[in-house]
Parts: C-alpha cells; structure tokens; sequence
C-alpha cells in the first residue's frame, strides 16, 4: 500500500524544474494562486470556496493539471496526426489473427498534454471521487473537535462527536472545510494527472480506456520519448504503441462488463476507507485553517492516512488481480500480432516491463489516487498464463475467459499459472453463472 494518502501525492519539484507553465504566476507546486497581491489572492480564495461541484474541486483539478502539463508541451502538427491514424489502421490489421475479439476503434487521435488532461477527465472522476467523497466529509466532520475549541472538553464524547449545543454553530464551519478539504484534494488530483501526462503514450497506458472505448489516441512527444535510446526506428516504436493501444479497446468492447468491474473494485476499496480523526484533530489543532499551504503540507505529511482492514487488503488485492490479467492479456496479444514483423518488438516490450518496475503511469497514478501498489510480478505472471493459455487451447480458448468474471484467474491463479492452465475445469461453460451487467 503506497505510504501517500489517497488523492494527496507528495510535490515532485523535479518535475517542475521551476518553471511555471500556464497563466502568469502559476506554478503547480502552489495549485492555488495564492501570493502576490492580496487582493487577487482573496478573490482567488473565494473562487475555490465557491465549488458546488461535489467533493473534488475538479475546476481547479484540470487548472493545476493543465499548468503542470505546459511545460516543454506542443500542438501537434497534421503530419504526426496522419502517422498515428495510419499506425492504428495497421495495428488493427496485424491483430485480427491474434485475438477474437473484433476490431473496436472508431477514430484515432493524436493528442498533445493537454488535450490528454481535457479527453480523460470524465473517467477520472469516476475513479477518484469514491475515495473523496470520505476523505473530504472526514476533513469537514474531524474538525470541529479539534483542541482548543471553547466548548468541546466533555469526556462523555466520542472523538470527533460534537455536544449538542454546538453543532448548530459548526454547520457553516464543517461545510467550509469540507470546501477546504476539496481543494486540497482538486489540487493534488490536478497535480498527479499533470505528472501522469508527461510520461502517458496513449489513452490506455494505465490499463483502461480513460477516452471511453472505440477512441484510440497517442501521444507523439511520449511515443518520441518511450523509444528515446532504443535506436529503433519512430514509426516501429508508433506502432508497437499503436499495437497496444488497439488491443485494449478490443478487449474492453468485447468484455462489456470489465470496465463497470474496474471501478466497482475502486468503489468497494472507497466503502472500507476509514479515518484516523484522533491523527486528523492533532494535525488540525497545529495549524491555521486559513493557511493553505499548512494545510497541504499537512495533508502530504500523512494527514488522511487510511486503516489497513481485511476487508480493504481483499478489496485491493482484487482490483490488483484485475488490473494484471488486463495487463498481461494486452503483452500476450501484441507479442503475438508484432511477432516477426516488428524487429524491435523484444526490446520494446522489455522497455515496458522495466517502465512497470520502475513505477509507470499506471503504478504511480493508482498508488497516489486510490492507495494501490501494483507488483510488476504480478503483471508477468499474468502475461505467461495468458501465453500457456494460449498454447495449450488457442486464441479463442485464451479470450473465452473473459466471457464472464468468474471464470478468470485469481491471485492465488497467477501464482502457479500452469497449475491453472492444466486444471480440467478451466475449460469454458457459462451455462450455471448469472448473466454479467454491462459496462456501467
């Protein structure tokens, strides 16, 4: 489990290299505008406070993700858009024999940073704000009890239960904080998917289609730079993208109900989030509610960090199986479809490996937003039961698995993938399971 609280990953200056990006005086290490003139910062304030919008300030999500984006970002011009919409075409053509699943992309795009923040908004919300929505009511509801509040010494009293006399009083104080506690959590998110575009080479790089399914799109300044040292050529490098890009679309419009199971996972880990409010009371009872900056190191030193409970372990774990079978279904296809047609297929899919290791898109985004260490061993083990599962019983044997949750692999599964392979009942019969929903 990562050690950031969810939503609130820890400045990576590093990144920033002290520029600013965006409108003048923005910088996202300081999401919120504040310094300058007063006046400006006031208003500015207010603005944030103003949000209705739910628990996540997502107005200044996208601002602060779109600032920490800028830097070093650029349009991209017709001719690259033209060589992604051809690498998609024959990525489409060079996958048929490699899966069953039919062809899914309805348009191919090639986007710039920021053009990735807008298209992949949406999805982010859907991920997120579960987890919000109980870290922001804990940031509102942990306040009032903090020390120091006339009226709050009672012993008869839960931690973090206000007397009767005084919650009248603390609605308007608990509802600003909660207003407070969005920002915060806005400004975190913004800055997460603002790092996140930077290293992102397509809208499936963190194992779900964030554009919705059928819209295949690449980024050329992360394709350019995935392959940099690689000394292969960039429209091989495009294409092994392209290859990856296609064949998660495939999967997620084949498998209806895999994209509602995602985030179902998310929500059911959201359901055990519980808060330390004796932690939350002696952080807020040491600083000034009025100073965002405290209040964001506050949050970044471990403010909301959650309960470790079986049940979130279970929650985790399920999501982490998930995420590593789609993962591994994706290196099994493309390694078959770039098989001899691609020399520096080997070299490319090692390069993503090592990118999981280190910590990719999707391992960092998961771990800051919702709390979930992806293992890169787990995305391996996924791949090789994929291939055994496709040696022993064909690519229509192989993507038959999918046709409902049940039948796919467990974590107990990945680690003995030819215990599972040779195992008789793992040939396919939906016939005794319910119908799954579709994609949520």
């Amino acid at each position: 489990m990562s050690e950031i609280p969810f939503g609130f990953g820890k400045p990576n200056d590093d990144d920033n290299n002290g520029e600013t990006g965006g409108r003048p005086g923005g910088n996202p290490a300081n999401p919120f505008g504040f310094g300058g003139d007063i006046g400006e910062a006031l208003h500015r304030f207010a603005d944030l406070l103003s949000w209705q919008g739910g628990p996540v300030n997502w107005d200044l999500a996208k601002d602060v993700a779109r600032q920490a984006a800028a830097s070093g970002d650029r349009s991209v011009v017709e001719s690259e858009r033209s060589a992604v919409a051809d690498a998609i075409r024959l990525a489409e053509l060079w996958l048929d024999p490699a899966t069953s699943f039919p062809s899914a992309t309805t348009s191919a795009r090639a986007w710039s940073r920021a053009e990735w923040i807008e298209a992949t908004l949406p999805t982010w919300k859907t991920l997120v704000e579960p987890v919000a929505v109980k870290v922001v009511d804990a940031f509102g509801s942990g306040l009032p009890a903090m020390p120091g509040m006339p009226g709050m010494a009672d012993p008869d009293l839960d931690a973090g239960e206000l007397p009767a006399h005084m919650q009248q009083m603390a609605g308007p104080l608990m509802s600003m904080m909660r207003q407070m506690g969005g920002v915060m959590f806005g400004g975190q998110v913004g800055q997460a998917l603002g790092a996140l575009s930077r290293e992102v080479v397509s809208s499936t790089d963190v194992g779900l289609p964030l554009a919705g399914v059928g819209t295949a799109a690449l980024l050329p300044a992360g394709v350019e730079e995935f392959g940099s040292g690689l000394e292969l050529p960039g429209d091989e490098v495009r294409l092994f993208v392209a290859l990856r890009e296609a064949a998660c679309h495939r999967l997620f419009a084949g498998v209806p109900w895999l994209r509602g199971r995602v985030f179902a996972a998310v929500e059911e880990y959201a359901r055990g989030i519980t808060v330390d409010m004796s932690h939350m009371q002696e952080a807020m009872g040491s600083i000034d509610p009025t100073n965002p900056e405290a209040l964001q190191e506050a949050l970044a030193g471990g403010l909301f960090e959650p309960q470790d409970t079986p049940a979130q372990r279970a929650a985790l774990l399920r999501l982490e199986t998930l995420l590593a079978l789609i993962e591994g279904w994706i290196d099994d296809v493309v390694a078959q479809a770039a098989q001899g047609r691609l020399s520096g297929a080997d070299a490319l899919a090692e390069t993503v490996r090592r990118r999981r290791a280190a910590g990719g898109p999707a391992e960092q985004t998961f771990g800051t937003l919702i709390g979930l260490e992806l293992r890169p061993r787990r995305m391996r083990e996924a791949a090789q039961l994929w291939r055994l599962l496709r040696e022993q019983r064909g690519v229509e044997g192989r993507d038959a698995l999918w046709e409902h949750p049940d039948l796919l692999p467990t974590a107990e599964d990945l680690a003995d993938p030819q215990a599972f392979v040779d195992r008789r009942d793992v040939d396919v019969d939906i016939s005794g399971l319910d119908t799954p929903p579709d994609e949520a």
